[in-house]
Parts: C-alpha cells; structure tokens; sequence
C-alpha cells in the first residue's frame, strides 16, 4: 500500500496533554510491574499494546494505521533479532567447545582483586574498539570475566558494570560501530568529526568510571573475599570437565581480527561459531552432535559437588550452564513486543506531539541539548530500541540545533550520549534484555556500577549548561 493511501487511514494528531497522559500511564504501569512486583516487562508492556490500541483508534486511526506501525517497528529491527541469535549460538557453541573455560582459567591466573574491575572496563573497552561491537565483546570477554569475577569474590553487579561500560565506551569510539555511523548520518556531521567531539563527554565519563572503579576496589575491600585456594580449586573444576587448552584462544581470536578487515558482525561471528566448533570438535573431542545441542539449547555445568564441595560445583556449573539458540528467546521476544509497541506510539503521534513541543520552545544551547537527552531516553524507556532512540529525536532535533547555529556533530555527540548509553540500563530495551541476558545479571542490579552509561548523559547536560566544548557551525575545527 502507498503512502498516499496509508495517510486516508490516520485520524487526528493527539494534543499534548493526551501524549503526556499515555506515556506516564505507560511508565506507570511498566515501572510497577517491574520494580514493585519484581515480573517481567513482557506482559506489562503487552497490556500497555491493548491500552494503547483504542486510544488510537479513537483519534480516529484505521486498524491498518497501529499495524503498519508495529509491523514497521519489528522490520527494522531483524537484524538486530538476526545478532541476538547468533549470540546464543556462538555462546553455546563457544561453552561446549571450552572455549569460555579456557578464558576464565587464564583471567583467574592472571588477575588479582585489587585490579579487576579496572582491567575489565579497559580490556573490554580495547575490544569493543577494536569489533566496534558491545553486544560482541559482552558475550566472548564480557562472560569470561564474569566467570573471572566471581572466581575473586567481586559481586556480580560490579563486574556486569564494568564490562557494560568498557563495551559501550568502545562501541562508541569505534568507527565500525553502527551507532557511530548512525548518529553522524541523521545530524548531517562528519565520522571523524562526530568521533572527535565525544572526546570531551565521553573521554570525561571514562575518567570518571576509572576513578569510580578504583575508589570502589578500596572501599569494599573485594580483596576480603579473595581466597587463592577457591581460585585453584575453581581452575580443577574446570579442568575436570573439559581441556584448557590455549588453542581454544583462537575463536575469539578470529572475530576480533575479523573486524580489522572490515568483515561485517554477522559474518563475523559466524566465523567465530565454525572456529569454535571446530577447536570443539579437534581440540576438545566433542562431538558433532553435542555442538549442534549446545547451539540449540545451550550447554550446562557439570561438576561434581561430590569431589569439588557444592559451592565450587555450584559457581561453575551456574557460569557454564547459559546460551544457546533457545537461551535467547527471552530476550528476543521482549524486543519484539517493546519495538512493536514504540512503533505503534510513533504511528499514532504520541511520541512526536511530545518531541516536536520541545524542538519548538529551546533555543538556549543548554536547553535544546538537555532536551535532546532526555528525549533518547524517553524513547529508549518507551520505544526500547537505541536505533529509533537515535533516529526518532535526531531528526525532530535538527531543525532546532541549527536554528541555534550549532555544529551538526552537537547533535550527533548528544544523540550517542544519551540514545546509545541509557539503552542497556533500561531492562526492557532490546540492549538491557542483551546485556542482562548475556552476562546473566539483572540489568537494574549492574546499572548503578554502569557508571560510563548513566554519567555520559549528565556530563553532556552539564557542558551545555556550562558552554564547554559547545561548537557552533560557524567556527573552526573541532581540533
């Protein structure tokens, strides 16, 4: 059907008042649901769609006009529901095949308390740089290294945070990342441009997340915890199940060199599956049947509590025991529901009756970029999707930012700091259900530890506010 023929089937525009009613009345509900009665977001969310479905036609919208809409929304979103499978394979694959065993034996031989969580936001920011994947560097380094933490006695939501920070800082500084891409091609701005103007947001979140990190390490004296006899203990276990092996390296080895020559992330991780089964099957000695279950369903633990104690067999077996193709229907289907329900919002008109009456009254720099941030997360909280949350303000936003005369990459800069940061701190986010699925940790229970993800938004209000590093379209060079 044309656009000409769809536009005979939308009713009138809500006003404001209505828009902001819904939306709180969405908050509410979710929040309840989620927060107050501790279910999850997939039926809440579910019961918002059948509030919002007479609402909108009562504006006078066909049936045709909410279909569309969460059709449209869903569309857009395959690929990314494409990524969220292949990550349950390669992580099941990856755990079969030892894989996973061997990272966390070398992080336990390696790491000590007092630098974990430093090292993890670092290492993980490297390879997040280097894939230009936070979804990819979570669910190969980030899982090894919950597996390393919970070897040390580092509480699980302290190390979810560091690896979402450090994954998510390196998402955003990496070239190859999409959101990096995208964010620059709706404002208009320059790659490099747009990149080197989050130096002063960004760089100043990283620092802060270090300093936090470091003063955190100190003052819960994680090192308390610390028993080098589990640690060897936790290495036997693994050791008994399955061969460490520095062959078993090469798997994550192959997808962040694949990056370097540009092969796209599905490609990518592809590659990362068949090197995996392959090190599985002639390394490990597993069979080819045993991969193919794993990859469906996903691989458990199996240490003996009888020979290593029920708390040993317990950690190990509860790190091992996750992926799997099936592992990630959870995920996938709260995506599905939260991005199909943002698509009927935008459809009828609440989202963009609310952020088209903020475009229209900012003019002030601190203004238009406090409202661009808090527009991001308003979508990423009712839309659950870091794409839209990029698009949808990024282009309701640019009139106003040039109005204002500021450079294209402000907006970009703003987009990123707030669209793609605030997405994995918010559950029912296709990010949050990833990362909280993948790392195996509530995303309200590692978000206060996300400090990268929450401070970058702060830090980009403040320096509007303040007027530091505000680059207008009429002067130089940003460096």
């Amino acid at each position: 059907m044309s656009d000409t023929d769809m536009s005979d089937f939308h009713g009138r525009e809500p006003s404001l008042l209505e828009a902001v009613s819904v939306i709180f009345a969405v908050a509410a509900i979710v929040m309840f649901c989620v927060v107050k009665l501790g279910l999850d977001a997939h039926i809440p969310l579910f019961i918002c769609i059948l509030l919002v479905i007479p609402l909108g036609l009562r504006l006078g919208n066909k049936w045709q006009v909410l279909e569309e809409g969460y059709i449209s929304a869903v569309n857009a979103a395959t690929s990314a529901f494409f990524i969220l499978m292949m990550v349950g394979i390669l992580i099941g694959v990856w755990m079969t095949s030892g894989v996973i065993s061997t990272m966390i034996d070398c992080g336990l031989a390696i790491l000590t308390p007092g630098t974990f969580l430093i090292i993890s936001l670092i290492i993980c920011s490297i390879v997040s740089i280097a894939t230009g994947s936070s979804w990819g560097t979570a669910a190969s380094i980030g899982v090894a290294l919950m597996g390393v933490g919970a070897g040390l006695g580092i509480p699980p939501g302290m190390t979810a945070g560091a690896i979402v920070s450090g994954s998510y800082f390196g998402d955003k500084m990496s070239p190859l990342s999409d959101t990096t891409n995208l964010a620059p091609a709706v404002s208009g701005a320059k790659l490099y441009d747009h990149i080197k103007s989050m130096f002063y947001t960004t760089g100043t979140s990283y620092v802060a997340a270090l300093i936090f990190f470091a003063v955190i390490t100190v003052s819960l004296n994680v090192s308390g915890d610390y028993d080098p006899a589990r640690i060897i203990g936790i290495r036997r276990a693994l050791a008994s199940i399955q061969k460490i092996d520095l062959l078993l390296l090469l798997p994550p080895v192959v997808v962040i060199a694949s990056t370097f020559i540009k092969v796209p992330a599905i490609p990518g991780m592809m590659l990362g599956i068949v090197s995996g089964a392959l090190c599985g099957m002639f390394v490990q000695g597993v069979s080819f049947a045993s991969i193919i279950e794993a990859a469906q369903y996903g691989y458990t633990g199996k240490v003996s509590a009888d020979i290593f104690g029920s708390e040993i067999a317990g950690m190990v077996n509860g790190l091992l025991t996750r992926g799997g193709l099936q592992g990630m229907m959870w995920t996938i289907s709260l995506s599905w529901i939260a991005i199909g329900f943002g698509g009927i919002l935008e459809a009828v008109g609440y989202l963009n009756v609310i952020l088209n009456a903020c475009a229209k009254v900012l003019s002030r720099p601190g203004n238009l970029i406090a409202a661009t941030v808090l527009s991001c997360i308003g979508v990423n909280l009712f839309v659950g999707d870091q794409y839209i949350a990029i698009v949808l303000p990024g282009r309701l936003m640019k009139p106003a930012f040039e109005r204002a005369g500021l450079a294209p990459y402000m907006l970009s800069r703003t987009l990123e700091d707030a669209g793609t940061l605030s997405s994995s701190l918010i559950p029912w986010t296709t990010c949050g259900a990833y990362m909280s699925a993948t790392l195996g940790v509530p995303a309200f229970t590692y978000a206060p530890y996300a400090v990268l993800n929450w401070i970058n938004p702060l830090v980009a209000i403040a320096f509007g506010y303040l007027g530091l590093f505000v680059f207008y379209s009429d002067k130089e060079k940003i460096m």
